[in-house]
């Protein structure tokens, strides 16, 4: 398998395939997600459902074809998926009357069903989210991370006010930003983006962002504020309390399969997948290891393990397949198991097992009746190592010393002579696109957000030499 070190790209490719997590489609950009790899995305589910529950968010479905006619309803969000739309014409012999696009966002269809079901101020606020596949025809795809279809989840909510929109849009950054640290054990910078970057047709959109091991970022999750744009394009209005018709005030926000190419670039390392026990597959594999075979009791014994901690909720196999113990260790490594536990003869003869936890050196000898315990232990504090260990990488890859954009080009230069990765870059901005522009036409970063937290203030543009208006956060990017 390629090395990390030398192929970041490569290694990834060949992990994802080889950990059985995807396999190409014959559609172009499209992948097959394997059973552990859909899993992955299920657990995800479960966990942001939990939030969805706890705010009162109820999940609903949408048709996947959405009419020409609702796009033209709002210019900038048609200009902004234009060159993605895969569109349908034609059934059979029959050409539509309409074309029907592949939805590769649903606030068109759902500002139109807004719009009926929203009449009075008693109404609001309205919100929903639904789970469903999406179409956007990538030039340049990446299983996970960017392809022509994947998977997500997307928010549309509908308020009365500017105020009570905002504190929706944040309220879910927020959450976005718990599931990746908390629950994924992946650190993110939470900002704003620059205008340019804005999702087509929102007045703020705001996201978090996480550095992969490479030093590239992957856009994690987004949250939008729109405004009443959508509202006066769809007609969405209500009753207020002076019975007054006017327009809602709408967001929408949304977090895809992108995460699970951003956890196995932040987590992965050269033998394969490393998952936190929140979202693993596997958290335990028990294995019988030496000639099990001739002995009963090994069997015997790795069953009532088996069944102890299934019985206890933790995702647990039991592989006594004929291969090799080299074999066996190699593969269960390769797909991200979290805690390997073995038996053999002598193993059971001294009343131990030996256990190896996914992110540590060494294996540990542990008795049976102290097994249960270390084990769960072990499950409840891997995360949060993993955390600190991919905060600790990033810090050491954030750089607050570049100026002027000859400093960029003689970082990016350093880094490529060094064989370092680019990282995070903190600059200032001085708010034109023009800067953007010439930041990525001559160094490939582009800006990822302006952060809530500033690490340092910049005073001064990095193109222009001019007043600084932002301080921003920029970087190449998947």
């Amino acid at each position: 398998m390629a090395e990390q070190k030398n192929d970041f790209t490569e290694w990834y490719l060949q992990t994802v395939q080889k950990a059985e997590l995807m396999s190409y489609s014959p559609v172009r950009g499209s992948i097959i997600f394997r059973p552990d790899g859909f899993e992955l995305w299920e657990h995800i589910q479960e966990e942001f459902n939990k939030f969805l529950r706890s705010e009162g968010i109820r999940n609903a479905y949408f048709p996947m074809l959405i009419p020409k006619s609702f796009f033209m309803k709002e210019a900038d969000h048609i200009e902004g998926f234009a060159p993605e739309l895969p569109w349908v014409t034609e059934v059979g012999d029959e050409k539509l009357e309409e074309p029907l696009a592949l939805r590769p966002t649903s606030e068109t269809m759902i500002g139109t069903a807004f719009s009926d079901w929203i009449n009075s101020y008693r109404d609001l606020p309205y919100e929903i989210n639904q789970w469903a596949n999406v179409f956007r025809w990538e030039k340049k795809t990446l299983p996970f991370l960017r392809t022509s279809e994947f998977l997500w989840q997307e928010g549309h909510t509908a308020h009365a006010d500017a105020d009570d929109a905002r504190k929706r849009t944040l309220r879910v950054l927020d959450e976005y930003a718990r599931l990746c640290e908390e629950f994924l054990a992946i650190p993110v910078y939470k900002g704003e983006k620059t205008p340019s970057e804005r999702f087509a047709g929102a007045e703020e959109t705001y996201s978090i962002e996480a550095m992969m091991k490479d030093g590239k970022a992957v856009q994690a999750g987004t949250s939008h504020y729109m405004g009443t744009k959508f509202a006066e394009a769809f007609d969405i209005t209500y009753l207020n309390k002076e019975n007054k018709h006017v327009h809602a005030h709408t967001t929408s926000w949304g977090v895809s399969t992108r995460l699970l190419g951003s956890l196995i670039m932040t987590h992965g390392d050269e033998n394969g997948l490393v998952f936190p026990p929140t979202i693993a597959p596997t958290q335990i594999v028990l294995m019988p290891v030496g000639p099990w075979k001739k002995n009963p009791a090994i069997m015997e014994k790795l069953d009532e393990i088996f069944a102890a901690f299934k019985a206890e909720g933790f995702r647990v196999r039991l592989d006594d397949s004929d291969n090799s113990p080299g074999y066996k260790f190699n593969e269960w490594e390769l797909k991200g198991a979290c805690v390997r536990i073995e038996c053999g003869p002598r193993d059971l003869e001294n009343g131990h097992v030996m256990v190896k936890v996914r992110d540590l050196s060494d294996k540990e000898k542990v008795s049976f009746e102290e097994l249960t315990t270390y084990v769960k232990e072990q499950l409840a504090i891997m995360p949060n190592r993993l955390l600190e260990a991919a905060r600790a990488r990033n810090k050491e890859n954030e750089h607050y010393d570049i100026e002027t954009l000859d400093d960029l080009k003689a970082h990016i230069e350093n880094c490529k002579a060094e064989d370092k990765v680019t990282g995070f870059v903190l600059i200032g901005w001085d708010g034109s696109e023009e800067t953007e522009a010439k930041i990525k036409e001559e160094t490939g970063f582009t800006t990822r957000n302006i952060p809530f937290d500033v690490p340092m203030e910049k005073t001064v543009d990095i193109v222009s030499g001019k007043p600084a208006k932002h301080t921003v956060w920029i970087a190449r990017a998947y």
